[in-house]
């Protein structure tokens, strides 16, 4: 039997701070690989402008880009995109223009403004090659907290107190530049292991500065890069910050230090967290299933007041629809399937009797 609705629904609208989203159900940030390592590396083309504008005219209301990374060094892999040059800036403007245009949700669209860290200068999934490339294949030598490598991973350089600063600069200006791209609102990534994330948790920042040693100094990186971004974006711009509520591992990261994160990020101008899971060690035991994070979403929620979103392998109306009108969440982010179905937006509001403009080029087809 369904939940008796006492919270908003999938298709019900939300605003933050000046961006008004026709809806709660999102498109979540999925790397694709496949920006041009050589000619123009770190640059979308129209493979991405083809991937976010089909979620445009399928009816979402909120496109995160793939991890975006705010310097060259900091890339998953030689193919992940960028937006630390006027070329990356221009790029992304034709893609940002193109979703505003053809949405038929009135789609927006946002950058998901990264740094690999120890996990950068990595192997596309679908190449031939696998843990760190090279130098002289094409990578470069990577930065972290420690000069602790990530698995099998190439050992990374630690970051001093002038490379530290230097990445707050480098996510600044990714941020300046994301607004002069046409971005409606960032979201900052501080999960999945990646550079961030490896600050905030203890099972890879064992730093006894100022930069690690207590929570509050571990949290210290991310906070920071927080007052960065939000210092150079229009107070009417929404900031989002994703983060892994749990590493899955004892003595590290949970949903309790994860919320005293979530509310300090709030304090300081974030205004909803994107709560997924895991990434900071390679051996974790993640007990995958349908909706496995969203209880995480909820405690942060719950406890703190401050608004989130659930992710990971919700793929359904229904499923969507239960956690927004239990209130475990404010919105609810697609991944997966919607790589299996860019229309499915069209397709949830059909099964959930709700209205959802289709594109004039495919009314014909929308079922009696």
């Amino acid at each position: 039997m369904s939940p008796t609705p006492s919270f908003p629904g999938l298709f019900d609208p939300l605003s933050l701070r000046g961006l008004e989203l026709s809806h709660r159900g999102w498109v979540a940030a999925m790397c694709q690989y496949s920006a041009d390592a050589d000619a123009a590396p770190g640059v979308p083309h129209d493979w991405h402008l083809m991937h976010l504008g089909s979620f445009a005219a399928g009816g979402a209301a909120l496109i995160i880009t793939e991890a975006t990374a705010v310097s060259p060094e900091g890339r998953i892999s030689p193919q992940d995109t960028g937006i630390y040059t006027p070329e990356h800036t221009e790029a992304w403007r034709r893609i940002t223009d193109f979703v505003h245009r053809y949405g038929t949700a009135g789609a927006k669209i946002g950058v998901q403004l990264a740094h690999a860290g120890r996990k950068a200068s990595t192997y596309a999934p679908f190449a031939e090659g696998r843990g760190s490339v090279a130098p002289s294949d094409g990578g470069w030598p990577t930065v972290g907290p420690t000069n602790d490598a990530f698995g099998r991973y190439a050992a990374p350089r630690a970051l001093d107190e002038a490379g530290i600063r230097q990445v707050i600069s480098d996510f600044a200006q990714a941020a300046q530049r994301s607004v002069d791209a046409g971005f409606d609102t960032i979201e900052i990534h501080a999960a999945h292991g990646y550079l961030l994330h490896q600050f905030l948790t203890p099972l890879v920042n064992t730093r006894t500065d100022g930069w690690g040693g207590s929570e509050e100094a571990r949290n210290r990186l991310t906070l920071e890069v927080v007052d960065a971004v939000r210092a150079v974006i229009p107070d009417s711009m929404p900031l989002l910050l994703r983060i892994s509520a749990t590493d899955w591992m004892d003595g590290g990261l949970d949903e309790h230090t994860s919320a005293r994160l979530a509310a300090a990020a709030y304090a300081r101008g974030v205004d909803l967290v994107d709560v997924s899971t895991g990434g900071a060690v390679p051996d974790a035991r993640i007990p995958v299933a349908p909706g496995y994070q969203t209880g995480f979403a909820e405690h942060i929620r719950t406890q703190t007041g401050v608004p989130t979103a659930a992710v990971g392998l919700i793929s359904t109306a229904a499923e969507a629809e239960e956690v927004l009108r239990t209130g475990r969440a404010d919105a609810v982010l697609i991944a997966r399937a919607a790589l299996r179905d860019p229309h499915w937006w069209m397709h949830a509001a059909e099964e959930l009797d709700a209205k959802l403009p289709w594109a004039p080029q495919y009314e014909r087809a929308r079922p009696a």
